[in-house]
Parts: C-alpha cells; sequence; structure tokens
C-alpha cells in the first residue's frame, strides 16, 4: 500500500452552509482517488469549521483518516482542547519566534509547503486567503502540491 498524502484546507471565514455538500464529495474523492490519509484543518471561519465537519463525517466510511487541528499559536501560549472527532493539533516547528499577527499566514504556509493537496473555497479578490491559493499556484506549477478550488465548482462561483 502506498503512504497516504496530506490535505491542507484554506478557505474565507464566510463561506455558505450550502458548500458542505461539495465538500462532503471532493474529501471523499481526496481519500478514494488521491490516497490522502489525513486532513489539517484551521478553526478560524465557517470553511474551517465544515471542513472539520466533513472531514468527521468521511471517518465514518474511513476510519483510517487522520484529522488534525492545526495551531496557529504555541499551546503553551493558547490552550486549545482537541476537538471531538479530530485526532490531535499541530504547531508547526520553528513558529515560536513568529510574530502574532504573522502567525496564521505563517502556519498556513507551512501546510501548504508540507501538503500535497490543498482544498480552497476562495473568491475575495484582496485577501489572505486569496494570497495564500496564489502562493499554492506557484507551488503547483513547480509539481508540488494539487489544488482545488470549489468556489469554481460551487453555485456562487458560477455567476
Amino acid at each position: 500500500m502506498m503512504p497516504g498524502k496530506r490535505c491542507f484546507f484554506i478557505g474565507h471565514r464566510d463561506a455558505p452552509d450550502t458548500l458542505l455538500p461539495l465538500l462532503c464529495r471532493t474529501i471523499e474523492q481526496h481519500i478514494a482517488e488521491y490516497s490522502v490519509t489525513e486532513f489539517v484543518v484551521g478553526h478560524y471561519g465557517s470553511f474551517d469549521h465544515m471542513a472539520g465537519k466533513a472531514v468527521i463525517k468521511a471517518k465514518e466510511l474511513y476510519p483510517e483518516i487522520a484529522l488534525t487541528l492545526l495551531l496557529p499559536y504555541h499551546p503553551a501560549e493558547h490552550l486549545i482542547e482537541v476537538p471531538l472527532g479530530y485526532d490531535g493539533t499541530f504547531y508547526p516547528p520553528e513558529m515560536e519566534s513568529v510574530p502574532r499577527k504573522a502567525a496564521i499566514v505563517r502556519v498556513n504556509r507551512y501546510m501548504v509547503d508540507h501538503s500535497d493537496y490543498l482544498i480552497a473555497y476562495v473568491w475575495h479578490p484582496a485577501s489572505n486567503a486569496r494570497n495564500m491559493l496564489e502562493y499554492a499556484q506557484t507551488r503547483k506549477r513547480k509539481g508540488f502540491i494539487e489544488i482545488i478550488n470549489l468556489y469554481k465548482n460551487s453555485s456562487a462561483g458560477l455567476r
């Protein structure tokens, strides 16, 4: 059996709840077709919340997958309990010296650099999520990561 792959999520905090079925289908596709066994999710906004919920649902069919909560702040500074359905938390190495206001952007960049897949929901032209998607696209051009932007596949993205 091939070793599993990692998938990260990036999206806007105001993603609509109607996105959940598409997100569930996309996660299942990543498990079944792309051998993704680890999903890493942040916890700031509705897209992150939906992604976690969708992976927890997928774990009912695929109990071998892991769901990890990404921590932008050192656990000793900002204690977060592992939410129900998650397998653990992750605080990237060498983040202790990163200024607090840059922490979320830096941990997201770390995950883009260390993931095989990115599932995004990005449409705001000027946002940190857009900047991270553009950064990921530079890595995609080099063959390091595969990206799907659900906005393009959602009813909101078909205007």
